[in-house]
């Protein structure tokens, strides 16, 4: 654990690095463009450590099999392939990280660009992962890039660990350090590996297919790979289907599962999932999402009368929670399809919307509402909960469980107590879910939907309750945790006798105390001829 919170904190120390020589430098441009820059770099650095790795992995194989992996005619045979057997990009010399980290710093704005180029020109995946032209362009003194490049050149899974979602780090750092105030305006949110571990592990997204509307740079659909690894073991089982509607983030995205090896559809180009639904007409197994909080400004009056809301009214134009909700339940496969997304708060009791939740809680699209520890985040403090719609509640097989029929029930658990995980060197407040509390967290919702649970007497005070749709009705449709799970009065089981008898203990002690001290000062005055009294 240790080895593990100091090579985050050496990680940290590489971006400020990098961070504070972009500030330096002439020409680096605004925080977009110094956080392109910045993702770029770290692709080419990413890609070409993978081809590194490639090369040494396929000569170790071709030794075992007895052959020489320096022999010419081999080496057209096995490395001159457009990729390796595991996946991995075969770079021309130009772009290989080894000829970049070797070249002049006078040359290297070029030769970034050349490497670029090449990658684009020659890897259809790859193609529109980054801007070609971006370091000539900029234009950063020989002394700044060479610096740039030396520092990213830290920057290796082998030192930090191959499973860690580094470039997600990466953006995620800069979003940190560079404009909070900017994403907080874009409503662009880097989805902590928790919150995702934590959806992943409550809808189990196997195999089939993955959706996400809102995809950022990628996170949600590496972790669930992850997932499916560590469960499954072969991520061919999940196609993968986002949009992003930045394009430094849609081209983050790209590179990020690029690199994985994880087959994608991102539509295409970046683009507004409201105004331009790159994906419509497709309907998905699962689908996990992190949308911007309280988004404003997202409605456009072609919206009006829009298919995805159809049966519910359409969503209010202050915000774009609820266009959320109905965007993803109209994506979700209508007889089995599972989501499991982040909302603010506000949208547990929002008036605003107060008919669309009544529809959605009495269509039983609803199945658990679990509201997270604050602290979460580290580009917002919103109080944030997970919502999980599931289109089929009548029960059945999942996943090798037998599920029991839900309908007319809902799951409400509340977390905002799980904060024992605090996380150290942030700038802010952070907290944590760790691997403990989440597999308790699905468990307690894996076991609500399994046969043999009586849905009407699933509670565990302060923590969670299985709720009928008649007692959420009888509260106004409100999805506010707090309205039906138990909360003890603790101060109702004090034996008030016995805590007053111990704080007259305590207190007498405590004058006893007081009282030596006293005498002593007094004395001690005394022995040097001096009275206070």
């Amino acid at each position: 654990m240790a080895k593990k919170k100091e090579d985050a904190l050496n990680l940290d120390a590489v971006l400020f690095k990098c961070r504070d020589i972009l500030r330096k430098a002439r020409n680096a441009g605004s925080f977009f463009e110094k956080r392109d820059m910045m993702l770029t770099l770290v692709f080419l650095r990413f890609i070409g450590e993978k081809f590194e790795d490639g090369v040494a992995h396929l000569a170790d194989d071709l030794r075992a099999q007895g052959l020489d992996p320096d022999d010419p005619a081999i080496r057209a045979a096995f490395f001159d392939d457009p990729s390796f057997t595991d996946g991995t990009y075969n770079l021309a010399p130009e772009a290989r990280w080894t000829t970049i980290i070797n070249t002049p710093a006078p040359k290297l704005n070029a030769a970034l660009d050349t490497a670029l180029h090449s990658i684009a020109s020659t890897s259809r995946q790859l193609k529109g992962c980054f801007i070609e032209g971006t370091f000539t362009q900029r234009g950063l003194a020989p002394a700044d890039i060479k610096q740039l490049v030396d520092e990213v050149t830290k920057i290796s899974h082998k030192k930090f660990g191959a499973e860690k979602d580094l470039i997600g780090r990466v953006y995620e750092y800069f979003l940190k350090e560079f404009a909070v105030n900017a994403t907080k305006e874009e409503g662009e949110f880097y989805t902590p590996h928790d919150a995702v571990q934590l959806i992943a592990a409550m809808i189990e997204p196997f195999d089939g297919t993955l959706y996400d509307p809102c995809c950022g740079s990628g996170g949600m659909f590496i972790q669930s790979a992850d997932l499916v690894r560590a469960k499954q073991g072969d991520i061919r089982r999940i196609n993968v289907y986002g949009q992003e509607k930045e394009p430094a983030t849609y081209r983050l995205a790209k590179m990020n599962l690029a690199l994985r090896g994880i087959s994608h559809d991102l539509g295409g180009m970046s683009d507004s999932s409201f105004t331009h639904d790159l994906h419509k007409g497709l309907y998905f197994d699962y689908i996990m999402a992190n949308p911007p909080f309280n988004l404003k400004n997202w409605w456009e009056t072609a919206l009006a009368h829009d298919p995805r809301w159809t049966d519910y009214g359409t969503p209010p134009a202050s915000n774009a929670n609820y266009a959320w909700v109905l965007h993803i339940l109209y994506h979700l496969k209508p007889l089995d399809g599972v989501a499991g997304f982040l909302l603010s708060n506000g949208a547990l009791g929002d008036s605003d919307a107060l008919a669309i939740r009544q529809k959605l809680i009495e269509n039983d699209k609803i199945e658990a509402i679990i509201i997270l520890p604050r602290d979460l985040f580290i580009t917002t403090d919103i109080s944030v909960t997970l919502w999980i719609l599931n289109q089929n509640k009548r029960g059945g097989a999942y996943h090798g469980r037998t599920l029991r029929d839900r309908r007319g029930e809902l799951l409400f658990l509340d977390l905002r107590t799980w904060r024992e995980n605090p996380v150290k060197g942030e700038q802010k407040k952070k907290v944590m879910l760790d691997s403990t509390q989440i597999a308790r967290a699905a468990a307690i919702y894996h076991t609500w939907q399994e046969s043999g649970t009586d849905g009407a007497n699933y509670a565990e005070p302060e923590l969670y309750r299985s709720v009928g749709t008649q007692e959420i009705a009888a509260h106004g449709y409100s999805l506010i945790p707090s309205n039906y799970i138990t909360f003890v009065d603790h101060d109702l089981a004090i034996d008030y006798d016995a805590e007053m008898q111990r704080i007259q203990r305590d207190m007498k002690a405590l004058l006893a105390r007081e009282k030596r001290s006293q005498q002593e000062l007094i004395e001690a005055f005394e022995g040097i001829g001096y009275g206070v009294e």
